[in-house]
């Protein structure tokens, strides 16, 4: 198919690279200019000046940006995406945002015969470059019928979850599940060293049992070795965490582990850690 990736940021450029290596035609936009150059240097396809441009002509649009306000700019802005797309095509929007604004976009998108699926994703910076991640969506099931199976070129798993919004809805659990497990993880890890215990040997045998998970398998060994220049900014799960517990508000709904962990990300971002691996909570805990 003829697509559009629209943000290429450490998820969206393996993902639009997946998409390419899939053989659909692949047209890229991103704000910084060279890092577009650069995927196409890589990958193929073109790279457009502006979202409309590259939505143009586009079957299926895809959006991988950072936050509300930047899914506004290029989806329903003077340059956006929507500006250009035809009736009968659809906008994906894989960036983790509000269930509000996945509403917004939505209504937007259907008063220009615009199908529209949000369609956050879960997996970290390896899954995406793996092309495993697990996306979760929200939307009507004809639109769906069709982003699905191009959306299977970067994804382990592709549901749909319920109407517009149920996608970020969803991601909004899993966030508000792995903020729980790496704390539980980092005071495991904490305990089981000042114990005098080898922290690797721990997670090995530990991971195969009830205390298995993808956090503690697949961060608990570099977490012992206090290692975070990688994989999920602690900065973007800020984000997400204060997007749950906004939503809690609104839904009457008591997140208190949520919001303990939300406070203990906010004094790592204070001590300058902001862009270090979310596993990094274990800093807190560590004596130096």
């Amino acid at each position: 198919m003829d697509v559009a990736f629209i943000g290429l940021g450490v998820m969206g450029y393996p993902m639009a690279g997946h998409l390419a290596s899939a053989g659909h035609q692949v047209t890229v936009y991103n704000r910084t200019g060279s890092k577009a150059d650069a995927w196409v240097a890589e990958h193929g396809g073109t790279a457009a000046p502006t979202p409309s441009g590259a939505a143009a002509d586009a079957e299926v649009v895809f959006i991988c940006v950072g936050n509300d306000d930047d899914l506004r700019e290029v989806a329903t802005g003077p340059d956006g995406a929507l500006s250009a797309m035809t009736s009968g095509s659809i906008l994906v929007d894989n960036t983790t945002t509000s269930a509000e604004v996945a509403r917004e976009i939505h209504a937007a998108a259907a008063d220009q015969g615009v199908g529209f699926v949000d369609a956050p994703v879960s997996g970290g910076q390896a899954g995406a470059e793996n092309g495993v991640v697990t996306v979760m969506c929200g939307g009507n099931q004809a639109d769906f019928d069709v982003a699905a199976p191009v959306m299977d070129a970067y994804a382990r798993a592709v549901t749909l979850l319920g109407p517009p919004g149920a996608g970020q809805l969803t991601k909004m659990v899993n966030q508000i599940c792995i903020a729980g497990v790496v704390q539980g993880v980092s005071e495991g890890i904490d305990f089981a060293r000042r114990a005098g215990l080898d922290p690797d040997q721990v997670v090995d045998v530990i991971s195969k049992g009830a205390a298995g998970s993808w956090q503690l398998e697949n961060r608990g060994s570099t977490m012992a070795r206090r290692e975070f220049d990688f994989g999920f900014a602690l900065d973007l799960m800020r984000k997400d965490l204060g997007i749950c517990l906004t939503e809690a508000d609104r839904l009457g709904a008591t997140l208190p582990v949520t919001a303990l962990v939300d406070r203990f990300y906010s004094a790592l971002q204070r001590q300058g850690h902001g862009n270090w691996d979310s596993s990094a909570l274990i800093e807190l805990l560590v004596d130096d």
